[in-house]
């Protein structure tokens, strides 16, 4: 049996450099799969998608409300040929409805412990049009390592350099901000992996330089503190969305190989600039994360939070737009005051304004977001700011002799 895993082309943010990282859901969905199933995979950023194969199933991995509507796209073609496909994924799981228009069967839920089952309904030609196992979350003892022997690893570089490879510590988050949908997808109970898996699957990639996509690793003190322990003497060099602003942690962190975080901008305060000075003072980079729109947005506002971003001195921000996706307080405040301009998911990209703002007309936070972008990269580029970010994790691995000269020849597609 031949099942092919597809992840669809989403459009990028337009103002962000174009790079593609590995895609960590399908190498995820691939390790639930059997040893005897062959897979194939495709992944529309970097591979071009043909509809001239025929496998048995193929397997649509949908993050990004902006990749469903190429997702219902790839799905009509491939059962106009006669090819079954099932869908699953977290934008499947926020768009379950209209993905069952278009797919042969719609899979909820997290994967492990589950494949066999639509496999051997496949088999049966039984397949269902739900598989409903939504917070049905499998013991976490049960997510084994990734299977990234899928990806065309050469093809995610940028700039011929390698990408960082995806990897997760932990399901679940204990945190309902306002804008995310994670309350609703992985439920609200942290469920950390057990640290020595995360240990092993950190040293079976074949690359120093790692993502942790975790939701939140401030979650639990000791779990957080044992991790770094236990993973700094790999000596990887990662990056991940918050840690916890102690002083025990962040030096563990630092000690552990943290290259730079994400971290949420959302107002001037103290406790930022703080946060972002503790940070780099351990020699972790920050990558701001900031979110235009909300209801006290207005110009003014928009025009002092950038001021306070290049005062602090961030080495890297990413500008986003407010987006109401669906199962988010944001998408039920607004839907319920009418203010949802539209359902056009291909516009869902986080880069354009989709909803009535507050204090300012739709084209103005547009302006004010393109404002953003300009005003923060103006005086250094983001292609700059991106090159002393490597070469500071490039002089990390030089001092702890982990530094591998891997340039990928600018000939491969990427």
């Amino acid at each position: 049996m031949q099942v092919k895993i597809v992840y669809p082309k989403w459009p990028k943010l337009p103002n962000q450099q174009e790079f593609h990282l590995p895609p960590h859901g399908p190498v995820c969905f691939a390790a639930a799969i059997p040893d005897d199933i062959e897979i194939s995979f495709c992944d529309e950023h970097v591979d071009t998608l043909s509809f001239d194969d025929a496998p048995d199933l193929v397997a649509l991995s949908v993050m990004l409300t902006c990749q469903v509507p190429r997702a219902c796209e790839i799905a009509d073609r491939y059962r106009a040929l006669g090819v079954p496909v099932i869908a699953g994924g977290i934008a499947t799981m926020l768009h379950h409805e209209e993905m069952m228009q278009h797919a042969d069967a719609v899979f909820l839920g997290e994967a492990e412990g589950h494949v066999e089952e639509i496999l051997a309904d496949l088999r049966n030609g039984q397949l269902k049009p739900l598989y409903d196992f939504f917070h049905d979350f499998p013991d976490i003892t049960q997510v084994g390592t990734a299977r990234r022997s899928i990806l065309n690893r050469e093809r995610y570089n940028f700039h011929g350099v390698q990408m960082v490879d995806l990897i997760h510590a932990s399901r679940g988050c204990r945190f309902a901000c306002y804008p995310c949908c994670t309350e609703f997808l992985g439920g609200r109970n942290f469920r950390p992996r057990p640290i020595a898996a995360v240990v092993a699957e950190m040293e079976s990639i074949d690359n120093n330089r790692l993502f942790i996509v975790d939701n939140s690793l401030a979650q639990d003190d000791q779990w957080e503190k044992d991790l770094f322990r236990a993973i700094a003497p790999l000596k990887k060099k990662w990056i991940s969305h918050p840690i916890k602003d102690d002083d025990e942690i962040l030096s563990l962190a630092a000690e552990a190989g943290c290259w730079y975080v994400y971290q949420a901008v959302f107002d001037t305060s103290d406790v930022i600039r703080n946060r972002i000075k503790r940070l780099k003072d351990h020699g972790i980079g920050v990558e701001g994360t900031i979110l235009l729109g909300l209801d006290d947005h207005d110009e003014d506002t928009i025009k002092r939070l950038v001021d306070f971003l290049l005062e602090v001195e961030l080495d890297l921000a990413e500008f986003t737009v407010l987006t109401p996706f669906p199962h988010t307080r944001s998408r039920a405040e607004l839907e319920k005051a009418g203010r949802i301009l539209h359902n056009d998911w291909r516009r869902y990209t986080a880069s354009e304004v989709v909803f009535q703002p507050a204090l300012m007309s739709p084209d103005k936070l547009a302006e004010m977001h393109q404002y953003a972008w300009d005003t923060f990269y103006a005086d250094c580029s983001q292609e700059l700011r991106m090159a002393r970010l490597f070469m500071n994790v490039m002089r990390k691995e030089t001092a702890d002799g982990t530094y591998k000269h891997r340039r990928i020849s600018r000939d491969k597609k990427w």
